[in-house]
């Protein structure tokens, strides 16, 4: 079992259960957020946003550690990497932000993003939640340390915008599979498939490893395949739960369905771009033949990663995590539900064509936004201003402004965001207003 960071005792880190202390961590995480959007670069002269020399020598380590293990030439922070290079690029690009990151003075020029870029891709990856949240995220997963949730949170903005994270929420199957062909297919078979909530509210993601094969499926497309459920497991997410379940059905596992790179770009996502977003991870029935397999990924897991990991050699180990309610029958549960992929219907997205109603929605949305980014700087310099208004006045403005965030943005949401299969069920997961609901069949319980 992972060591409780001290700043993390249980039940806070959550923008709505904060200690004072990390409700100063938070403060000084969004200085940092407007001095880099209002100016583009920022000095750190206060200590606690200064990296240690072990802070430097790690940064990048989510990259760094598993390339040494497996090269797959894959987008780096600062570019593109030629298989045949990675490995010497790899350690080019994370001594060049090393060298970025030991200096006082931080320029956005010296990573490649603008200010402007920076804005957007935050608050597109808002989506409903309250926008504490996010920087919550990364501030948890570096131990609360300041800059180092500063540089973690501008790499992923980086690598969203590299990987045209968007196109994720801008086309649907059928318009992705146009250009990442086959992602489609991995759709209709269930390749990776959200299904219901386990014991804890967590979503629970299905991965039946059998299906996926590298001999028959185009590596670049499985990568992208696993970015769309990624995000899309974003919007049947509902706070306060914020992380997922994922359950590796090793049922019928080949040597032919290991794929180290997959793994190893797996793993990258969570640890880099997506942290504190695992709650557990089962692999359930794992044949012999995968122990030896195991042996070659385990060491790559970043310990926090690691102690996530559970075994689940049978169908009663698997109730500890998931209710027999919410589970499947192909795992011993009372759910009759199987896996059938919905195709998109003709017109379906034709509200993303009404730019009209789409742009006011999105001024709607906008103005929201400029005014919680007011606030909370108004928030953050209350207390060292002669005449303020009290903080606690202005905690519960930012709270309801949070709220109309979310109403604003599912109202947006038809208009920028295509449906996707769990829209188009006979009983849809997902709401108008964004809230989830899973219908079991024959179990003895129905809703979120």
């Amino acid at each position: 079992m992972a060591k409780t960071d001290i700043l993390t005792p249980p039940g806070t880190g959550r923008h709505d259960s904060l200690t004072p202390e990390q409700k100063e961590f938070l403060k000084q995480m969004w200085a940092e957020y407007f001095q880099i959007t209002d100016s583009g670069e920022t000095n750190r002269s206060d200590g606690l946003l200064t990296p240690s020399s072990s802070t430097i020598n790690s940064i990048g380590a989510d990259d760094s550690s598993i390339n040494s293990k497996v090269s797959t030439g894959k987008r780096s922070w600062f570019g593109s990497s030629k298989s045949s290079k990675s490995s010497n690029n790899n350690i080019s690009n994370h001594k060049r932000l090393s060298d970025d990151l030991s200096s006082t003075h931080l320029s956005l020029a010296q990573i490649g993003l603008l200010s402007d870029q920076i804005r957007l891709a935050f608050w597109n990856n808002i989506l409903g939640d309250h926008p504490d949240s996010l920087l919550l995220r990364f501030l948890r997963a570096r131990k609360w340390n300041i800059a180092n949730g500063t540089n973690m949170l501008l790499k992923a903005i980086k690598w969203r915008i590299e990987e045209n994270i968007e196109e994720f929420e801008e086309k649907n199957e059928d318009g992705l599979d146009i250009k990442y062909r086959g992602l489609k297919k991995l759709m209709e078979m269930g390749g990776i498939y959200a299904r219901g909530t386990d014991k804890q509210g967590r979503l629970v993601i299905n991965i039946p490893v059998r299906l996926l094969k590298t001999s028959n499926q185009d590596p670049k497309s499985l990568e992208k395949f696993t970015l769309y459920i990624t995000e899309m497991r974003r919007v049947l997410i509902q706070y306060p739960i914020e992380t997922v379940c994922i359950v590796y059905d090793m049922t019928g596992f080949g040597i032919a369905n290991m794929d180290y790179n997959f793994v190893k770009y797996t793993i990258r996502s969570f640890e880099a771009y997506y942290p504190e977003s695992l709650g557990v991870m089962l692999f359930h029935k794992a044949p012999l033949v995968f122990w030896g397999v195991w042996k070659i990924i385990e060491p790559w897991l970043d310990p926090v990663v690691a102690s996530k990991v559970r075994f689940t050699r049978s169908d009663k180990e698997l109730t500890e995590y998931i209710d027999a309610s919410h589970l499947p029958v192909k795992f011993g549960g009372l759910d009759k539900y199987t896996f059938e992929y919905i195709p998109p219907v003709p017109g379906e997205n034709d509200r993303m064509s009404d730019i009209e109603t789409k742009e006011r929605l999105h001024d709607e949305w906008k103005a929201i936004m400029w005014k919680f980014e007011a606030l909370t700087r108004e928030w953050i310099a209350c207390k060292t201003t002669e005449g303020a208004r009290p903080e606690d006045v202005i905690e519960a403005e930012r709270k309801q402004l949070a709220k109309e965030l979310r109403v604003a943005y599912f109202k947006l949401d038809p208009y920028i965001r295509a449906r996707t299969m769990y829209h188009r069920s006979e009983h849809p997961v997902i709401q108008a207003d964004g809230t989830i609901f899973w219908r079991y069949i024959g179990g003895d319980s129905s809703g979120p």
